[in-house]
């Protein structure tokens, strides 16, 4: 059974992890770009926005970089308040001109202090933590400390401690934490190992794990994302998440996988 889940797990990742992916999904929007904080601002809200059809997220995220005048960087450092009225017309479903707004003073307040995204998340690590766990919760707690932040933008924002599956930030930390040769993923966060990632549990991954047995807990939550790693973590230990490429790809892109053997 591992041996025949292992296999194609790893044929469908070799599959679907190559730049061909790129075209059609949400990742598209931050590989426009070459600086590394550019990258960050514009996958981590891009990776926000990923709820609902990925050609919808694709035009929202694209749209948020016009607002931002193609340079999220230099925007976000130097614009002025009367420079964030373009973004009130802005949505994506519930996410709302006032989420813009919070986004807008939290990346402008923390890349005055910081030169990277990294460090938000990183900085909440020990080199002996197993999964990204204290740095989602810890970022979490960052995000939300300048005054006056929204209570209802906390939404967007998930975190374990409300036992979410952070998917989407799961999936922002895989886009810069994975390093390999295949081009999909950025790699350019180092202080925070791959072994250490978690899935990003969305309908199609969940599907695909629970058909080939790796999933048994019949809530979808945090407690999910763990067991759903371990097992991941059991075939690949020092690059489990990769295999969200197989599983989403099997889980969108194929209609029919045989049940696995009892």
């Amino acid at each position: 059974m591992k041996n025949s889940v292992e296999e194609l797990l790893n044929a469908a990742a070799n599959q679907y992890n190559r730049p061909e992916f790129i075209l059609n999904d949400p990742i598209s929007v931050p590989h426009q770009f070459n600086k590394l904080q550019d990258q960050e601002i514009v996958g981590f809200w891009t990776a926000i926005l990923a709820w609902g059809q990925r050609k919808t997220i694709i035009q929202s995220a694209s749209k948020l970089v016009e607002l931002m005048d193609g340079a999220p960087h230099d925007f976000v450092l130097n614009h002025e308040e009367k420079d964030r009225s373009r973004f009130n017309d802005f949505k994506h479903r519930t996410f709302q001109a006032i989420d813009s707004l919070y986004f807008l003073e939290f990346f402008q307040n923390y890349y005055k202090n910081n030169k990277s995204l990294e460090t938000a998340f990183s900085r909440h690590l020990s080199p002996n933590d197993i999964t990204t766990e204290k740095a989602l919760s810890g970022f979490h707690s960052d995000f939300f400390s300048l005054p006056f932040a929204p209570n209802r933008t906390k939404k967007h924002v998930p975190t374990p401690n409300r036992n979410s599956t952070c998917k989407r930030l799961n999936m922002f930390l895989r886009w810069m934490v994975r390093r390999d040769n295949r081009g999909v993923d950025f790699g350019v966060w180092t202080t925070i190992q791959p072994s250490q990632l978690l899935i990003p549990l969305d309908v199609h991954v969940e599907k695909i794990a629970r058909k080939l047995g790796l999933l048994q807990r019949p809530q979808t939550d945090w407690k999910a994302v763990l067991e759903l790693t371990e097992q991941l973590r059991l075939l690949d230990p020092k690059d489990p998440v990769k295999f969200d490429f197989a599983l989403f790809g099997l889980g969108i892109l194929e209609n029919r996988l045989p049940s696995p053997k009892k």
